[in-house]
């Protein structure tokens, strides 16, 4: 069962998820927040497997709250997806890099939401939908940082799997890309993490492009 707490303060919008979320026999909504607050009390509680956390709230905004669940170790297992509007995707990269796996916006179809929901609680990133790579490239077009040793402890094989990680391919499309088995294309993703210290793929990805093993697409 994935275990899933909601964060908006739109009592609408979570009532709206939480609807088609009790339908899946698979998914199960614990929990209510209407703000960043609320949702780091309700997040040490209960453990979800999944946040869907608004990235503007008051007392405090999805992406603090964002901040604190990834520097909390005893937090690991929670999956932060952060809710946003196409009128807000300046916020969207630092969702990213605060801890976030991945984004959705809020007039995603049922579909597609509940496909989100059940990709992030197996620890994968959001990072492939057209949308998300047009974000990621507009906002790591100018970093704040491109040291470029970021990922220098990697493997050549590492380093290329990250790459095309990047570029929002999946271990599948990875392994058919490398000609390898997709167990050791998600081998060395999560080898790579380890060494970078990465919480999750999404975190590898804006580290790629911050080092400059990925350059932006330009428009």
């Amino acid at each position: 069962m994935i275990r899933v707490l909601l964060v908006d303060d739109q009592p609408l919008i979570r009532s709206g998820f939480r609807v088609l979320l009790d339908l899946e026999d698979d998914i199960e909504v614990i929990a209510e927040a209407a703000n960043g607050q609320e949702c780091l009390a309700l997040v040490k509680e209960h453990l979800p497997d999944v946040a869907l956390i608004d990235i503007q709230m008051p007392v405090m905004d999805g992406i603090q709250a964002t901040r604190h669940i990834a520097a909390d170790p005893a937090l690991a297992g929670v999956h932060v997806v952060m809710l946003t509007n196409y009128g807000m995707d300046e916020y969207v990269f630092d969702a990213l890099r605060a801890g976030a796996a991945g984004f959705l916006v809020k007039d995603i179809v049922p579909e597609d939401f509940l496909h989100a929901v059940r990709v992030a609680a197996r620890g994968d990133a959001l990072l492939a939908p057209a949308i998300t790579r047009k974000l990621i490239d507009r906002y790591v077009a100018q970093p704040p940082a491109r040291t470029g040793n970021g990922l220098k402890e990697l493997t050549s094989r590492e380093r290329e799997a990250v790459a095309l990680a990047a570029q929002g391919l999946s271990n599948d499309e990875i392994a058919d890309r490398l000609v390898i088995s997709p167990s050791t294309a998600k081998t060395h993703i999560n080898r790579a993490m380890s060494k970078v210290h990465a919480r999750d793929r999404a975190q590898l990805v804006v580290l790629a492009y911050e080092s400059g093993l990925v350059a932006p697409r330009s428009s």
